[in-house]
C-alpha cells in the first residue's frame, strides 16, 4: 500500500535530528524536491544528480533519500547543472530528501557508526566538532593486520593503506568521506589509525612523519551506509520496498 510522502520526509527528519543540526552550505537537508504525493518505493543513492534521477525512476522509486543533495556548488555552471537537476526530477515525479552531516554522525545509523559495526569495533568517544555536533568517532583498537584484512573484505575495489603508525593501534578513529579534518585532532585523543574515505596527496609525508596508520577507502564507499540505513528505517515504518541506486563511483 502506498505511503504518503510528506509523511515520509517527516519520519526522515526525525530519524536524523535534521533539522537541529547545523551544516555545511549547499548541504540544505531535508526534502530538497515535492514529487509524487504517494510513495510505493523508497530509493537511496549516495549523491544527487540527473543521471541518477533517472536510474531511480527506472527502478519505480518514488522516493530518493541521499547523502549529498542537488545543491552544493558544482565545477559546471551552477544554474545549468541546477536546471538539469530539478527538470529531472519533474520529468520523473522523484521526491529527493538529503540529509549529510546529520547521517555521517548519527550514532545509530549514521556512516560512521556503521563503519564501525561492520567492522566489529566498539565505539568508545566522538570527536571532530562541526558547530557543537561530534562528527567521527573513536574505536577500541585491534591488531592492525586484522583490521587491514577486514577492511579489503568490506572494500575490495577502493581500499588503500598508509602504514606508518602502530601494529597494535589502541584506538582507532573513523571519519566517512573527505577525513582530513580529523588529522588535527589524533594526537590530542591519543590515536594513531585513521579510516576515511579520501585523503590529500601530503598526507602520505605526514603519516610518515607523525607515525599515522591511514586507510583512505574512497569518498563514495564509506558513505554509502547511512543511506540504505534510512531507508530500511523508512521500509520498515512505512511497509513499502527499498532499493540502493549503485553508481559504481570509484572515488
Amino acid at each position: 500500500m502506498p505511503a504518503d510522502a510528506k509523511k515520509i520526509a517527516q519520519f526522515c527528519d526525525l530519524m536524523t535530528n535534521n533539522k537541529a543540526i547545523k551544516d555545511f552550505p549547499g548541504a540544505e537537508n531535508g526534502l530538497q524536491h515535492k514529487g509524487r504525493a504517494q510513495v510505493r518505493k523508497v530509493g537511496c543513492a549516495v549523491d544527487a544528480g540527473a543521471k541518477v534521477f533517472e536510474m531511480a525512476a527506472k527502478r519505480g522509486i518514488d522516493f530518493l533519500i541521499v547523502h549529498h543533495g542537488m545543491r552544493w556548488p558544482t565545477v559546471s555552471p551552477l544554474r545549468e547543472v541546477r536546471k538539469l537537476r530539478v527538470d529531472t526530477l519533474k520529468r520523473t515525479g522523484l521526491s529527493l530528501y538529503s540529509s549529510h552531516l546529520p547521517l555521517d554522525a548519527h550514532p545509530v545509523i549514521g556512516n560512521n557508526a556503521l563503519i564501525a559495526a561492520d567492522l566489529g569495533l566498539r565505539v568508545v568517544d566522538w570527536f571532530v566538532d562541526f558547530e557543537g555536533l561530534p562528527i567521527a568517532c573513536i574505536c577500541q583498537g585491534i591488531p592492525r593486520a586484522t583490521l587491514a584484512r577486514r577492511l579489503k573484505q568490506s572494500y575490495p575495489a577502493t581500499y588503500q593503506a598508509i602504514e606508518f603508525g602502530s601494529a597494535r593501534p589502541k584506538k582507532i578513529a573513523i571519519l566517512s568521506g573527505s577525513g582530513r579534518s580529523a588529522l588535527d585532532h589524533l594526537r590530542a585523543h591519543g590515536c594513531d589509525t585513521l579510516i576515511t574515505g579520501e585523503l590529500r596527496e601530503e598526507h602520505f609525508n605526514e603519516a610518515h612523519e607523525q607515525g599515522w596508520n591511514l586507510y583512505p577507502c574512497g569518498h563514495y564507499a564509506t558513505e554509502t551506509w547511512g543511506v540504505k540505513a534510512l531507508a530500511a528505517a523508512v521500509s520498515a515504518e512505512f511497509g513499502v520496498p527499498w532499493e540502493f541506486v549503485a553508481t559504481g563511483n570509484p572515488l
